[in-house]
């Protein structure tokens, strides 16, 4: 296919190539991949600056969407790569084979970093919020190795989705501290004071004044930010909510395992031990069934079953994608609806943007990063909601993103009213404004940028 590149993305391309390490906060659908990959065609092919890459992503995005994208567009045929992934021997084996970028998933990076010999000049980290924990191995890996590379590029859509604390792990992969300083620590005490806490034990952290937008600029040089509806003529989108009722009976379990945190039923007990548990159990409850005290899944409802039944039936034959959370909740979709599928391999993706799934099942951790599944439809539905905006927005992005067939994606959320499903909802659209404010700030001037050229 030939690459016709919009203005955004030639500018986003030019900052890859002037920037040995940078950040490309891009909005979901504005082409991450294609983007890099010109990139990295320049930097391998053209000016040689770069001998061998990189790419870090998440499982499904590594085996499917990096590989379909280099093999898609006709300005990139020279490029080579190799698939660091299955067993250890297959790995070892797609290392051993020549080729100029080398592709893993981020769950073999400890690996790879600590039982293989680093080679790899350039470093790609697509999903750059996946590193958001620095006490997570992959991110310790990294960091092990960051200093021999010589170029690191950052991808992402959701740099902080909760907390600007998320950012510093990504920014110091970029620049190894430049910025935001070499210690966690040390950027807490700078920019943040103690929020929640019991005595010496520290919850959660507060902004100190000026200092959200004191980080934006220490990193407005080395990150680029744009959003899908500045640059692309998006589909109309059309939130959703579609409210079910419990009924007295089912209002009133719900209502005692909320009260009391433990519940009797005829067929087990449901017990929460702390609040973090009792949330779950409650979004459960809303869902339809709860896990007991010995990991059996017990029916409670089953308002949204019915719900989604109505969905379908009126998408009139159009595919539905159906975000599930709990795995009762994917075993009693299956059951209610024997022609569903998950949307796991390869082949699903390819089935999907074929049309051969009516209705395709997805796990938000699972799924909601850098699949292309626009094709395949534009009705997605949230049977379980997640309290994660980054999942939330990534999953509506398969849809709703540059290459929609549809001229509308609607957006269902099948909530259960007066339970936990609200209270999520809420959360939701409050964290939505955190996120929108570290994207402005942080937006490319593409006109201040092209007046200077001129």
């Amino acid at each position: 296919m030939k690459y016709c590149a919009h203005d955004y993305q030639e500018y986003a391309t030019d900052f890859v190539l002037s920037h040995p390490y940078c950040g490309l906060i891009l909005d979901m659908g504005l082409g991450k991949s294609v983007i890099t990959l010109t990139a990295l065609w320049d930097l391998l092919l053209d000016s040689f600056d770069v001998g061998c890459v990189l790419v870090v992503a998440p499982k499904r995005v590594a085996e499917d969407t990096w590989p379909r994208e280099i093999s898609k567009w006709e300005h990139l045929k020279g490029l080579t790569y190799s698939l660091v992934m299955g067993s250890e021997k297959e790995r070892r084996a797609a290392l051993s084979r020549k080729a100029m970028i080398y592709i893993i998933n981020r769950e073999n990076v400890s690996w790879l970093v600590e039982h293989t010999h680093w080679r790899f000049d350039a470093l790609v980290i697509d999903e750059l919020s996946s590193f958001k924990s620095a006490k997570a191995l992959r991110f310790k890996a990294l960091k092990k190795v960051r200093p021999l590379c010589g170029r690191v590029i950052g991808l992402t859509g959701t740099p902080a989705p909760n907390t600007l604390i998320d950012l510093w792990p990504q920014m110091y992969l970029l620049d190894m501290g430049q910025r935001l300083g070499r210690f966690l620590t040390h950027y807490r005490e700078r920019f943040f004071v103690p929020d929640k806490r019991n005595r010496e034990i520290v919850y959660s952290y507060k902004l100190r004044e000026g200092a959200e937008q004191k980080i934006y600029e220490l990193i407005g040089d080395i990150c680029i930010s744009m959003k899908a509806t500045d640059h692309l003529k998006m589909p109309e989108l059309t939130m959703n909510r579609v409210e079910v009722h419990l009924s007295a009976q089912e209002q009133k379990l719900y209502d005692t395992l909320k009260r009391e945190m433990i519940l009797q039923l005829k067929d087990g007990e449901i017990d929460a031990v702390n609040a973090a548990a009792l949330s779950g159990k409650l979004l459960q409850m809303a869902n339809g069934a709860v896990y007991d005290s010995q990991g059996r899944a017990i029916t409670i409802h089953d308002r949204k079953l019915d719900a989604l039944e109505d969905l379908t039936e009126a998408a009139n034959g159009k595919s539905v994608l159906v975000a599930y959370w709990f795995k009762h909740d994917l075993a009693r979709i299956q059951k209610r609806f024997p022609e569903s599928r998950v949307i796991d391999t390869s082949r699903d993706i390819s089935d999907w943007n074929a049309g051969r799934i009516s209705m395709g099942l997805l796990h938000p951790a699972s799924g909601g990063h850098g699949l292309n599944l626009q094709e395949g439809g534009s009705t997605v539905i949230w049977y379980g909601l997640t309290w994660s905006l980054e999942l939330y927005q990534q999953l509506n992005a398969r849809l709703w993103r540059q290459g929609q067939k549809s001229s509308a994606v609607v957006i269902h959320h099948i909530v259960s009213v007066g339970t936990h499903d609200e209270d999520v909802m809420r959360a939701l659209e409050r964290k939505d404004v955190g996120q929108a404010a570290l994207i402005a700030a942080v937006k490319a001037q593409m006109e201040v940028s092209h007046e200077r050229k001129d």
